[in-house]
């Protein structure tokens, strides 16, 4: 069965809505949590996610909350920290590394982590159990993606497109997916501009879909009422889930 992974904002619009919404998207098909940490600059990301990180960055998110959510619901559901570099750095990457293996986190995703850069951590990653999601995107050479793909861990990140996510960019991915099959047995997972309309053709040839925008919408709809939001959720995670399964 193909996966599902889910991203939502930490603490947005507080750390109780987010531990309630981690758990009810458990229970409607999520298979792992991507547990974004706020950061004023994020890159990668589209509008929709750069507008929930610095929402909840106003609302006043500090990293001991990202802890003390994660000691909740890293039990419950395979859970990533997804965040920028600077954060992590400035906290400590060693001491952070262990205080996500402490917790029961599964791995991290960085995106602005260079595959280079990140051998410098690699060990520490290991000792602690933690996988340290690679990126693979269409622009790369076949060259790269052996690189990135032979040593991938957990899954390899594929992004659909180059650009920030949330667009509806297409791209023919084809030659890359070869490419990574033909080095590794690693699951393949798609990301950026995943959706309930594009995400049954995203899944044909990988392993599973990175949804993040789609859900991050609904939490920045002022519209809707706590419990509508979650509700709201866990529908799209549902029709994703068998759209990509059908």
């Amino acid at each position: 069965m193909k996966k599902l992974v889910a991203y939502i904002t930490t603490a947005l619009p507080d750390l109780d809505f987010t531990e309630d919404a981690a758990l009810a998207l458990k229970e409607s098909g999520v298979d792992t949590l991507e547990l974004g940490v706020p950061f004023s600059d994020p890159v990668a990301d589209g509008p929709v996610i750069e507008e929930a990180n610095l929402k909840s960055l106003q609302n006043g998110f500090k990293m001991k909350q990202l802890l003390s959510l994660s000691k909740t619901i890293a039990t419950e559901i395979d859970t990533l920290w997804m965040g920028y570099f600077n954060p992590f750095y400035h906290r400590g990457i060693e001491k952070v590394i262990k205080e996500a293996n402490e917790l029961g986190i599964s791995g991290f995703i960085i995106p602005d982590l260079p595959h280079e850069e990140s051998l410098a951590y690699k060990e520490v990653f290991v000792k602690n159990r933690l996988a340290l999601i690679d990126f693979v995107a269409p622009t790369d050479s076949k060259q790269r993606i052996k690189t990135i793909a032979q040593n991938a861990e957990k899954f390899i990140y594929l992004v659909a497109y180059a650009g920030i996510t949330g667009s509806k960019k297409q791209e023919n991915l084809t030659d890359v997916i070869e490419s990574i099959r033909d080095i590794t047995d690693t699951s393949i997972y798609i990301g950026f501009g995943v959706n309930e309309k594009t995400a049954k053709e995203k899944a044909r040839k990988v392993d599973g879909v990175i949804v993040g925008s789609a859900f991050v919408s609904i939490i920045l709809d002022d519209s809707l009422q706590y419990t509508e939001k979650i509700t709201k959720m866990q529908d799209l995670a549902k029709k994703i889930k068998e759209e990509i399964n059908n």
